[in-house]
């Protein structure tokens, strides 16, 4: 969905961030290097990510997809840093969902917001169409690739599954949504570029399908299951006339 944000609400959420990464918090991750690779569940101490939580742009299209209501499973701002944002691997969402949180079946999805422009150069998302017809795949608990340990697919399994359904790369301004179900297969490979690269997700699932286990802190994966009521169409601009 391009340009579904204003530059205007990019900007107010682009101006939080250099605050935010600058925290020492158990919710920040950083890459070998220092640099940011993961904020989650930033809604909880940010006033602009918090509503982006509760924006009806992101919330209304998912609770139409998933026929009901839906609850935040995960919160997270994924940083690239420009020549320093790291690999991430190869995955099923719900494949971590369910091992990890016992998530029951795979009614959730992500919608993601990018705040910078997503290019060929600079990180972006790749995903291989199709794969989430495919049910939870084999896969390993990877600890040692990068900071966040992942559930990840095997080099064998990703190349069969590359030559059935090819590989893409979504692309867009800063501002543009991308929505895709928490079975689709993807990764995305490090930013050598000197352009950085931020997108938000929010990991949204219906309430009647949520976790079932408690043994990831509940910052990575939300234990408030109540249906999240969205602000008003304006709720980001808002903040513009608060300053």
């Amino acid at each position: 969905m391009p340009d579904l944000f204003s530059i205007d609400e990019v900007g107010i959420l682009q101006q939080q961030l250099s605050e935010i990464f600058e925290q020492e918090r158990e919710e920040i991750w950083r890459e070998t290097s220092g640099a940011v690779r993961t904020v989650f569940a930033a809604h909880r101490f940010n006033d602009a990510f918090g509503r982006l939580g509760r924006h009806p742009k992101l919330i209304g299209p998912v609770t139409l997809l998933l026929d009901g209501p839906v609850y935040m499973h995960q919160y997270k701002i994924n940083a690239k840093a420009a020549f320093e944002g790291d690999v991430w691997q190869w995955h099923q969402d719900y494949g971590t969902w369910a091992r990890d949180d016992e998530m029951p079946e795979p009614r959730a999805m992500n919608i993601a917001l990018f705040l910078d422009d997503v290019t060929e150069f600079n990180g972006p998302l790749y995903l291989i169409p199709r794969t989430h017809t495919q049910g939870v795949i084999d896969a390993g608990h990877d600890r040692a690739t990068t900071s966040y340990p992942l559930w990840s697919l095997d080099k064998d399994t990703v190349a069969r599954l590359a030559d059935q359904h090819s590989i893409v790369a979504p692309k867009g301004r800063a501002g543009s949504v991308l929505m895709f179900h928490s079975n689709l297969v993807h990764a995305s490979a490090p930013n050598i570029s000197p352009w950085d690269r931020v997108i938000v997700y929010l990991s949204l699932c219906h309430v009647d399908n949520h976790i079932r286990k408690f043994s990831r802190p509940e910052w990575i994966a939300h234990r408030d299951f109540a249906p999240i009521e969205p602000l008003e169409n304006d709720c980001l601009l808002q903040l513009l006339n608060k300053t």
